[in-house]
């Protein structure tokens, strides 16, 4: 992840982000998620490069690593 991944309170809120551009790590993830592919991203998106998104992917890793999981019941 090295220096990919950013906080910076003046950019986004402190969001983590893309190398301190305003792209939020939790946008990457969404149209990750929304079924976009890497190079769909990329190219409506030219200023990211496939290495930004793979930290994003592996920032979301590295935040699910968790001793126990317990189940909120409403």
């Amino acid at each position: 992840m090295g220096n990919l991944i950013t906080v910076d309170p003046a950019i986004c809120h402190g969001k983590p982000c893309i190398r301190g551009l305003r792209y939020p790590v939790e946008n990457v993830l969404e149209w990750l998620a929304s079924g976009m592919s890497t190079e769909e991203i990329l190219a409506d998106y030219p200023d990211l490069k496939k290495e930004d998104i793979l930290a994003s992917l592996a920032f979301a890793a590295r935040l699910s690593h968790v001793k126990r999981f317990e189940r909120l019941v409403a």
